[in-house]
């Protein structure tokens, strides 16, 4: 079995140790980007879920000569809202509506700023309800009596979709339910950019992070602050005092997840060069799997192996422990051979791979040999 040793003079082993998800990493391994993302960071944490805006009802359309299409022609008293669809309305996100009149002129899209404010209550106040509230059954209700005309990527006076709504609550069905119907995973709202995953990561929802991912959510998406769903459950766990157990362990969930859908894990060979500075810092690493070589931000790399490479250390890898010997200082040795180089050195046992030695030690039982050595 291969293991990753940093050498220096051939006089110094540190082992690789197995993997692990908590940041920070302090083994020699490093995350490798399959997004490559440009990441910021800022100090600020999730902002709250925002209560949609309603307007003073009115009783009557309030407009004419506004229907697509149709700008010569007036209507009469509006029947009802069968329809609904998101649309850039006076340069930003708003909503449209298929109106039924009452005058039996076909049905025709209008502008949600034209029409009474209590016609368009009557019709969305039931749907965000149903979200605000993560009600899986009433949205899946208006979902099946609307069909096709209810756009399930309505947004509301923040531009937030009911995706979101439902995200931030940590509503798995919901999310489910509304995926299922074509919503738009990555969806930002106009209120800061914030798409469903970074509502999920900021109220620490895991299990809604983990689903958003399985269904195609990105988890590079950024904010309108350059901050990806895990720069934000960062912030919020750094800004989360250690009293708080609970939700730090949520958090510490929610960047696990977030962590395995941007990067995989692989071992590092070697550090082969440096550049940027400060929060630029980039190192070229060697993949010990035989991948091309890669720049990654310091940020990724394990601490001790930036640290190492920093101090001026050497690389080599460990293939296995050939013999054994007690030291001058009555210490146990263990004579290690390279992948890379042709001599065997004697190293100290607290700097050798445990698995190559419990390998020789094993290997010294079955053939009752004594693995003794000289040097």
């Amino acid at each position: 079995m291969d293991a990753l040793f940093i050498n220096s003079s051939l006089s110094r082993l540190k082992l690789a140790p197995k993997p692990s998800l908590h940041p920070p990493f302090s083994h020699p391994l490093s995350l490798r980007s399959t997004a490559a993302p440009n990441f910021t960071t800022t100090t600020t944490v999730a902002q709250a879920v925002q209560n949609q805006e309603t307007q003073k009802p009115p009783t009557f359309f309030q407009d004419q000569n506004v229907a697509d299409g149709d700008e010569d022609e007036s209507y009469g008293e509006v029947d009802k809202i069968i329809g609904s669809r998101s649309a850039l309305v006076d340069g930003g996100p708003g909503m449209k509506y298929l109106i039924q009149w009452k005058d039996g002129h076909d049905p025709s899209w209008v502008p949600s700023s034209a029409i009474a404010a209590d016609v368009v209550a009557e019709y969305e106040s039931p749907w965000w309800t149903a979200a605000k509230k993560a009600d899986e059954s009433a949205l899946r209700a208006l979902l099946e009596v609307d069909g096709d005309f209810r756009d399930v990527d309505a947004v509301d006076a923040d531009g937030r979709t009911a995706l979101l709504f439902v995200s931030g609550l940590g509503s798995e069905p919901c999310v489910r339910l509304l995926a299922e119907a074509g919503a738009d995973l990555d969806h930002r709202d106009g209120s800061g950019g914030l798409a469903a995953l970074h509502m999920a990561a900021g109220y620490v929802r895991p299990g809604v992070v983990k689903l958003l991912v399985e269904l195609g959510a990105k988890p590079e998406a950024e904010d309108d602050r350059g901050r990806t769903p895990l720069d934000l459950a960062r912030e919020v766990l750094k800004a989360t005092p250690p009293v708080q157990f609970a939700r730090r362990l949520g958090l510490e969930a929610v960047v696990r997840e977030l962590e395995s859908a941007l990067f995989e894990y692989a071992e590092v060979q070697e550090i082969m060069e440096r550049r940027g500075k400060g929060e630029n810092v980039e190192y070229l690493v060697k993949w010990k799997d035989g991948g091309e070589n890669e720049w990654v931000k310091a940020r990724y790399v394990a601490e001790d192996l930036a640290r190492d490479y920093e101090a001026g250390l050497e690389y080599a890898v460990a293939e296995a422990v050939a013999g054994k010997r007690v030291g001058d200082d009555g210490g146990m040795e263990y004579l290690v051979k390279w992948a890379d180089m042709e001599d065997a050195t004697w190293e100290p046992e607290g700097n050798v791979d445990p698995e190559l030695v419990a390998e020789f030690e094993a290997a010294q039982v079955g053939g009752n040999g004594n693995g003794s050595g000289s040097s």
